[in-house]
């Protein structure tokens, strides 16, 4: 794996409305890794991701992303290097289109296909479906795909590019167990490959994270609560406190598994005398 960087953040923090929903922010993820930001909902994953993708610029902080520092580079350009894969995104591309036509539209980063892809655009898009298992439906109606075939289709898109950078805000959410496997499946894949990107799942869920996951970041209510291998940083005592809730972490084959027992429910409710603490994710 290579020394260089492809993630360094030191002291990363973004204020909103006179209140920290990032601060205290350091990572550091070398080029061709899996990374993982984990977090309860509040946590401040969300924000996190659209600072690594180039689309915030943080209140405080030094930003570091492929090697370019926020502040030296032009982030439109950056941008170009990095794709930001959100299934349950405000946007959704045109359902009536083919796979193969939304891969395409990964070329020009438009929601429908208005411009007439070159015959090389074709055959990256078929090669990009090949990747994530979707070329056998590559004239499907998008419509008609499963959950599962639909955040596949979205990974191919968002491949075409080739970008150095992929961000994965919560892949799996809403999907089956087959379908949410068929997902890691295709990082796994990626991952593999010679020519690979960095990887980032931004997730609630420790069992999304693939064995090859090299650099997990752990965020509680906006404030950096770990960061590590995934043996470091995914404890019970850890987790249990930043999740609130009494947990066990089981490991299996590299995967981590999170187990409450259910003799432990009756202390989750909250004091309806309690004041509720509320953030952004």
């Amino acid at each position: 794996m290579s020394a260089e960087l492809a993630i360094n953040l030191k002291g990363v923090g973004v204020l909103r409305s006179q209140r920290w929903i990032l601060q205290g922010v350091d990572w550091q993820l070398p080029v061709g890794a899996i990374g993982a930001i984990l977090g309860p909902n509040g946590s401040g994953k969300s924000t996190l991701a659209r600072i690594l993708a180039a689309h915030l610029y943080p209140t405080a902080g030094q930003v570091g992303v492929l090697g370019s520092l926020f502040g030296q580079v032009n982030l439109q350009q950056l941008r170009q290097n990095i794709r930001l894969v959100q299934p349950a995104g405000p946007y959704d591309v045109q359902p009536e289109l083919s796979v193969q036509s939304i891969a395409l539209t990964g070329f020009f980063s438009t929601l429908a296909l208005y411009d007439q892809p070159t015959a090389a655009m074709i055959t990256r898009a078929r090669q990009a479906l090949e990747q994530v298992g979707m070329l056998a439906l590559a004239d499907h109606q998008y419509a008609t795909l499963s959950s599962g075939e639909r955040i596949r289709t979205l990974i191919a898109r968002a491949l075409v590019a080739q970008p150095k950078l992929l961000l994965l805000d919560e892949p799996t959410s809403g999907l089956d167990l087959l379908a949410r496997e068929q997902v890691l499946a295709t990082i796994s894949h990626l991952h593999a490959q010679r020519q690979r990107p960095t990887i980032i799942l931004i997730t609630h869920h420790t069992e999304e994270l693939p064995p090859t996951t090299h650099s997990v970041l752990l965020l509680d209510r906006g404030q950096l609560a770990g960061s590590g291998t995934p043996a470091q940083i995914l404890r019970d005592d850890l987790l249990s406190r930043v999740y609130r809730c009494p947990l066990h972490v089981r490991n299996s084959n590299g995967r981590y598994y999170i187990e409450v027992q259910a003799d432990s429910w009756q202390h989750l409710l909250p004091d309806n005398h309690a004041p509720i603490e509320r953030g952004d994710d």
